[in-house]
């Protein structure tokens, strides 16, 4: 589990195709891997990928590396190019939850519309898959690219967020564009949500 709380920003710095699969060389930048073991759980762009590989330079942990399936690739963007990439550990107990529930499997790939400079803020638009825009609520959480944040507005599946200076200067929001793709998770709550009204449903027609 994360918290959609940013803790660095890394950098793919190499690719290598592991028959239909890849493995990332990634650098951890500021992160910190010290505490770090092989098979914990680091997000990438909002991906909870496993550590396969950590790195030594000059006895400091500085990159790891991590398997990335075929099928992950399939359902995510952004961990196939040589790109900077948001980073958080898994969360530990004793954490402070300064997000939002975050697991790391992404729901869908969104599409950003416009991000526009407000002058004291900057105003992030996004186009959902029509499949997740009813789970995406007004006030409501949202996980862009490893980032927690608050739903502003939503009409049918576009969705607006306030990204504040700070989030900009410490995620890779910066190199955002109309076009960019993003990762995608919603918040955990609205799938207990529609599961329980699911079930019941059923009793009822039970």
């Amino acid at each position: 589990m994360f918290t959609g709380i940013i803790q660095a920003v890394g950098h793919i710095e190499a690719i290598t195709a592991v028959g239909e699969d890849i493995k990332l060389h990634i650098h951890a930048a500021s992160l910190g891997l010290d505490d770090v073991k092989l098979g914990d759980s680091i997000a990438v762009n909002g991906v909870c990928l496993t550590a396969t590989r950590i790195i030594e330079t000059n006895s400091i942990k500085t990159h790891f590396e991590a398997h990335v399936s075929t099928e992950t690739l399939n359902v995510t963007t952004g961990l196939n190019q040589l790109q900077a990439v948001n980073l958080e550990k898994a969360l530990r107990l004793n954490d402070r939850l300064g997000g939002h529930l975050v697991s790391g499997h992404v729901d869908g790939i969104g599409t950003v519309v416009t991000f526009t400079d407000l002058g004291d803020c900057w105003k992030l638009t996004i186009e959902a898959p029509r499949a997740l825009s009813k789970y995406i609520a007004k006030k409501g959480s949202i996980c862009v690219n490893g980032v927690s944040l608050t739903v502003n507005s939503v009409e049918k599946n576009i969705f607006t967020m306030n990204i504040i200076p700070h989030t900009l200067q410490h995620t890779t929001f910066n190199q955002l564009t109309a076009s960019s793709q993003v990762n995608l998770e919603i918040d955990q709550i609205a799938r207990y949500v529609e599961r329980m009204t699911e079930w019941s449903n059923n009793q009822v027609e039970d």
